[in-house]
C-alpha cells in the first residue's frame, strides 16, 4: 500500500490516505515514529504495527482521562477500555503499563474503598468485602484491606444504634420494630 497523502486534521491529529482510499486519523507521535510521510510504501504487517500503535496510545490516554477523576481497579479500567477498544489483548496492554507504572493498583485501591466504606458509610465487615469484591477486587485484597478496621466494626454498630435505630428501640416489646432494626443492620453488613 501507498501513502498518498498526509495533512494535519485536528490538533495535534493528521490525516493519512492510502491509495486503497483508506483514511487513517493518527497523532503527530505515530507520524514521527514510523517516518510516515507522503509516497511512502507499507507492508500489510507494518500498516498493522501502526494501527496498533495508534489505537494503544488512544486506549492509554483514555484511561489517563478517566484516572484524572477517580482511582480505578483492573476490572475496572478493563471493563472502560473494552467499551470502547474492543481487542482485548489491546486492553490488557494498556492495563499492563498502567500497573507497572503505579497508575492503577489493586491494593490501593482496596484500601481507599475499605477505608470509605467503613469511616464514612458504616458498613459492617461483610458489606464492604462484598462491595470491594463487586469492584473487582480479589477477595485475599479485600480482606487484608478490611483487617486495620477490625475493631472498627463493632464501634460502628452501637453508632449506628445510637443515632440512627435509638428511636425504634425505645419499646423493647416491640416485635416488629426490633426486626426491622435487625434487618437494618443486616443489610450494612453485620451479623
Amino acid at each position: 500500500m501507498k501513502v498518498t497523502s498526509v495533512s494535519r486534521y485536528k490538533g495535534t491529529t493528521f490525516q493519512v490516505e492510502l491509495d486503497d482510499s483508506r483514511r487513517l486519523y493518527l497523532h503527530i507521535d505515530i507520524i514521527t515514529d514510523y517516518s510516515i510521510k507522503a509516497g511512502m510504501e507499507l507492508e500489510h504487517d507494518e500498516l498493522k504495527k501502526i494501527v496498533y500503535a495508534s489505537n494503544f496510545r488512544r486506549a492509554y490516554q483514555r484511561s489517563l482521562h478517566l484516572l484524572d477523576y477517580r482511582d480505578y481497579s483492573s476490572a475496572e479500567m478493563f471493563d472502560k477500555l473494552i467499551e470502547n477498544y474492543k481487542s482485548e489483548p489491546l486492553c490488557r496492554a494498556v492495563l499492563k503499563k498502567l500497573t507497572e507504572s503505579g497508575l492503577i493498583s489493586d491494593e490501593r485501591y482496596a484500601e481507599r474503598l475499605a477505608r470509605k466504606l467503613v469511616e464514612s458509610k458504616k458498613f459492617g465487615y461483610r458489606r464492604a468485602k462484598r462491595e470491594i469484591m463487586q469492584k473487582g477486587i480479589s477477595e485475599f485484597l479485600a480482606d487484608d484491606a478490611l483487617e486495620p478496621y477490625s475493631e472498627m466494626f463493632g464501634e460502628n454498630l452501637m453508632e449506628l444504634l445510637r443515632t440512627k435505630h435509638c428511636r425504634s428501640l425505645t419499646d423493647k416489646d416491640d416485635r416488629k420494630a426490633v426486626d426491622k432494626v435487625r434487618n437494618a443492620l443486616v443489610r450494612y453488613g453485620y451479623d
